[in-house]
């Protein structure tokens, strides 16, 4: 027997509906056959050169009928061979009724076995396209993403599946092809720190003439590299942490959220020679709060890093609808638009000025993307034609309880 494949039920159920069907149509076909029936039945005479058909009607409600006589030389029969007429026209018509079962059944079962035949066939070739993907799909692998099925044929769902398919590969594709680059990049920005920190403790130990300052100054050097390597390692577990999602939802202050982080960044401000423009209005959201601070404080760090001296930063919170808002804009160097897109991938920076300064990690703007999406939010960049960025999140809020008091809100 077959085993339990897709074309095998569809060839059950094509088989089925068909049988369904002609056992319907026989029932139909019996019927009406029946009723069309004048109730004429042929008798040949017996015996004798007696050759005239005799007709008799079958026995109406008040007896039997009268026997009408074709050739018109024979006599009228009388009661009795009446009733032994009609008794002979009811077997005769038992017999056609029989014989049109036994014949129809007959038929029946012939073509509900083609029917299975076809049925297996057109299972076969409607599934065709199906075994093609399955087939590409167990050949795929995640050294040859780049292949696709291509699937041809008229438009319908299975040429809908093969190309969903295919956009899935691509999906993968640029998926494997990022964490490739991001697993690059992450080794060298941790082997950079880690080589200066060897290099530095060799020049000092290898030093003959090694004084306890410079010790301590190749101490206080290695020290900054292993405070290079926590912050890069904290920004990936930061990453991860965003892009594995939330885990528990709760309602947050933005505005107290926010308000907190610039004013922990007055002294970095005044010491590059930028202004704060600061709108906090009132502005609950819902999500990590943990979280939410990290993308503020990225978003705020990235504004004075990428700034001009005499320039400004921006930041309000409001609420918008059922939405509450955090906006982030400064003055700075002109972003293009194509680069824009770059600014959010891990270890990317754009401009020549920004790659040679390495003030960041290439990791804050990729940060605040996925805290963005773990939230929900709507993360909107824009670049200012005067030089900079507009930087819009836009988290789902939540009102806090009047009842439950402050406790409503998680205070960070």
């Amino acid at each position: 027997m077959p085993r339990n494949t897709v074309r095998f039920r569809l060839t059950l159920l094509y088989g089925g509906v068909f049988l369904v069907s002609g056992v319907a149509l026989l029932a139909i076909t019996f019927f009406l056959v029946d009723r069309a029936d004048p109730g004429l039945y042929v008798y040949n005479g017996q015996g004798g050169a007696a050759t005239v058909k005799e007709v008799a009607k079958p026995p109406g409600k008040n007896g039997p009928q009268e026997l009408s006589n074709e050739g018109g030389d024979l006599p009228a029969p009388d009661v009795g061979e009446s009733e032994a007429l009609v008794e002979l026209a009811k077997r005769q018509k038992d017999e056609r009724r029989h014989t049109l079962l036994v014949q129809g059944g007959t038929a029946l079962g012939f073509m509900a076995v083609v029917s299975a035949g076809l049925g297996w066939v057109l299972a076969g070739r409607v599934l065709r396209r199906l075994s093609t993907i399955t087939r590409t799909a167990r050949e795929i692998s995640a050294t040859n993403l780049h292949a696709r099925l291509a699937l041809p044929g008229p438009a319908d769902e299975l040429k809908d599946l093969g190309d969903t398919f295919d956009e899935l590969l691509a999906r993968l594709e640029a998926a494997f092809e990022a964490q490739r680059r991001f697993v690059a990049n992450a080794s060298h920005e941790l082997r950079t720190p880690m080589t200066r920190q060897r290099a530095l403790g060799q020049v000092a130990l290898a030093d003959p003439d090694a004084s306890v300052e410079s010790l301590r100054e190749a101490h206080l050097r290695i020290l900054a590299a292993g405070r290079e390597q926590e912050r890069l390692i904290t920004s990936l577990l930061t990453l991860a942490r965003g892009q594995a999602g939330l885990e528990r939802w709760v309602p947050f202050d933005l505005q107290r959220l926010t308000g907190k982080v610039v004013a922990a960044r007055d002294d970095e401000a005044e010491r590059r020679g930028v202004s704060w423009r600061t709108t906090l209005d009132p502005a609950v959201a819902v999500g990590g709060a943990g979280l939410a601070e990290r993308l503020v404080i990225n978003l705020v760090d990235n504004a004075l890093s990428y700034n001009i001296p005499g320039g400004w930063v921006e930041v309000t919170t409001r609420t918008e609808g059922d939405r509450a808002v955090l906006t982030v804009s400064n003055s700075g160097p002109v972003v293009a638009d194509d680069e824009l897109d770059r600014l959010f991938q891990p270890f990317q920076r754009v401009g020549t000025a920004r790659m040679h300064r390495r003030e960041g990690l290439g990791l804050g703007l990729s940060i605040v993307s996925a805290v963005a999406t773990a939230h929900h939010a709507d993360l909107d960049a824009v670049p200012r034609p005067d030089g900079g960025l507009t930087v819009t999140v836009r988290f789902p809020g939540a009102a806090a309880d009047p009842a439950a008091g402050p406790a409503a809100v998680e205070r960070v």
